[in-house]
């Protein structure tokens, strides 16, 4: 590893390991036989973070290069299937890894917020969506800003300005924007007076802005053609060109959409871990470089 990802795979794995430890809950069940895995959840975690950073969208690649290249850090990497298997039982725990790290990051106490979504493709032939198992939660959609039709799902990102993410979820293709992220922010008790919410035009409800204005958050989006100029309407493009910014990087750094995964615990412990990448990236440039962007990977893509 070179030696900027070696510094944040360590810092990331020492802050894992206590994270687990005062939390013991969170770790995956495993059977009381009083055999302890030769590769800990902290190490897993942090494996599956290198993978993400390093642009791998194959475990099996992924298994072959640390076995081959990571020895020195990581004396016990399991097979492809174990790996496997134990990364799909690990999503919880990815999920509260995520919530602990963004709540340490200055950033966490924004209070401007950007909420889009983006199609997760899942597949592309009319028999993978009528025989995969993410058939059912996997829906047929439209992506407009790149004009074509998907099969899959949308993961739906609140995020601060520097691009670390807030609340997250993913949803079918056809899910309602704004049901979602009022879903959102009611599950993760994230609201708090005088935040101001940024949206596109997809967001437009009175009824949406209303569930907002009375959890204390200003939501600030284009007006419509029958509308009259919306207050602050002026400074809507460059944030709306940082949340797509952030999207891209999930797309081209973190290989949000080629994921290959085909059942629902395999594509959430994927999508979690790209968004654990992302949120342990920024809490790094944070905390250990704070003379960088926040939301910069290339110190730690090779």
């Amino acid at each position: 590893m070179n030696p900027d990802l070696d510094t944040l795979a360590t810092a990331l794995y020492v802050r894992i390991d206590d994270l687990l430890a005062d939390h013991p809950d969170w770790a995956p069940e495993r059977p009381e036989v009083g055999i302890a895995p030769k590769l800990s959840d902290a190490e897993l975690v942090t494996l599956a973070v290198i993978s993400a950073l390093l642009g791998f969208d194959s475990e099996r690649r992924f298994v072959r290069y640390a076995r081959a290249h990571l020895g020195p850090w990581f004396p016990y990497v399991p097979k492809h299937s174990g790996f496997n298997k134990r990364l799909r039982r690990a999503a919880a725990m990815i999920g509260h890894v995520i919530a602990a790290l963004a709540r340490e990051c200055p950033d966490w106490h924004d209070d401007v917020w950007l909420v889009d979504s983006t199609p997760v493709p899942c597949g592309a032939s009319r028999e993978t969506a009528q025989r995969s198992d993410l058939a059912g939660w996997a829906q047929y959609g439209w992506c407009a800003s790149h004009s074509r039709w998907f099969w899959g799902l949308r993961l739906h990102l609140i995020a601060t300005p520097s691009g670390l993410p807030i609340c997250f979820a993913l949803a079918g293709a056809k899910a309602d924007e704004r049901d979602v992220c009022a879903a959102m922010i009611a599950h993760d008790g994230v609201a708090r007076p005088g935040q101001t919410l940024i949206a596109d035009k997809g967001y437009r409800s009175a009824a949406f802005e209303t569930r907002l204005d009375n959890a204390g958050i200003t939501l600030i989006r284009p007006a419509a053609r029958n509308e009259t100029p919306r207050p602050h309407q002026r400074f809507l493009r460059p944030w709306r060109q940082i949340i797509e910014s952030t999207f891209n990087s999930l797309k081209e750094q973190l290989t949000l959409e080629r994921h290959k995964a085909r059942t629902h615990t395999g594509i959430a412990a994927r999508i979690l871990t790209r968004i654990l990448a992302l949120t342990a990236a920024i809490w790094h440039n944070r905390t250990h470089h704070p003379d960088r962007p926040a939301r910069s990977l290339t110190h730690y893509d090779h």
